[in-house]
């Protein structure tokens, strides 16, 4: 697979896109749903939302055109485990009274300690979040692998992350919520998140990419890719378009072309530079943009193969 950045991308479109809109007009079918039709692109908070209050937070992205957020932990939102219950319905209350979706919690809880009062105690943490995210409206919780320690072999951290996961999963699943295992930390290895996964089995624990750079080791994106795609879970980070050191149009493509149904989500810790809203925007419109001309493609080359 080539590599290829926004601009390419973007520079290849434009210089057919008055032929192919005339031939796509007279082409398409009444009705057509294009692969990939249902993936949405929304905002992780951390770090161009860290410091926006619940109310700035909603308006900003409702005026970037982007409908969906997962609100990491400890920043300004204020959306905490700590919450009564009056405050969570207000919570809901203000993204009822808005078009943006409150996708779910991100937490910091991770299980790869090797004393099991700290694991025992990251799971209950996660339990709080479990409840809170159901309670404010959400559909999962984020959580971490996240390292190895020198001392205890790594097949014993994967299989006490992959139990610690099994139990979540199951209580999750009583609170109709995901757990969303992010590729993060020493276990960012797609290979040893595949482990993990291997003991995960409940089926209500997913994975949510995040575009590492060790998703391009081993054999490359798209080999790496195939090893877990079938445990992607409701979200699925994506880095700004603008960042080209990362595949990004090439991920979005592997996305299309399996029908991802979830939430592509902006997650960057380097803030741009000038006007976040304006920042936020540009990456809602290059989304749309270069989905629409991927599922066209996509479309195609899947029709070619068909008999």
């Amino acid at each position: 697979m080539t590599n290829i950045t926004r601009r390419d991308y973007l520079m290849g479109t434009a210089a057919i896109s008055a032929a192919a809109l005339t031939s796509n007009l007279c082409a398409r079918p009444k009705n057509r749903v294009l692969p990939g039709n249902n993936i949405q692109y929304g905002l992780v908070t951390y770090m161009w939302g860290a410091k926006w209050d619940l109310e700035t937070l909603i308006t900003n992205c409702e005026q970037a055109r982007c409908y969906g957020v997962e609100l990491r932990t400890t920043h300004s939102h204020g959306v905490e485990p700590s919450l009564n219950d009056e405050q969570r319905r207000d919570v809901v209350k203000r993204f009822a009274d808005s078009p943006v979706t409150m996708v779910g919690i991100g937490s910091n809880e991770r299980y790869d300690n090797p004393d099991p009062a700290v694991v025992k105690q990251a799971i209950e943490k996660t339990k709080d979040f479990i409840r809170l995210s159901h309670d404010v409206g959400g559909t999962g919780v984020k959580v971490k692998p996240d390292r190895f320690y020198d001392d205890v072999p790594r097949e014993k951290t994967i299989e006490q992350i992959g139990m610690a996961l099994n139990e979540l999963g199951e209580y999750a699943a009583g609170w109709g919520q995901q757990i969303r295992l992010e590729v993060h930390g020493q276990c960012a290895e797609l290979p040893t998140i595949k482990a993990i996964m291997d003991v995960a089995t409940n089926q209500n624990v997913a994975i949510c990419w995040n575009c590492n750079q060790q998703d391009l080791q081993g054999e490359g994106l798209e080999h790496n890719f195939n090893l877990v795609k079938d445990r992607f879970g409701a979200t699925a980070h994506v880095r700004p378009f603008y960042v080209e050191d990362y595949p990004t149009v090439d991920y979005l493509r592997m996305l299309i072309e399996m029908d991802y149904a979830g939430w592509f989500m902006l997650e960057q810790g380097a803030l741009p530079k000038g006007d976040l809203v304006a920042a936020l925007l540009e990456e809602t419109t290059q989304f749309a943009e270069i989905k629409g001309g991927l599922q066209q493609e996509v479309y195609k080359a899947q029709r070619r193969k068909k008999p």
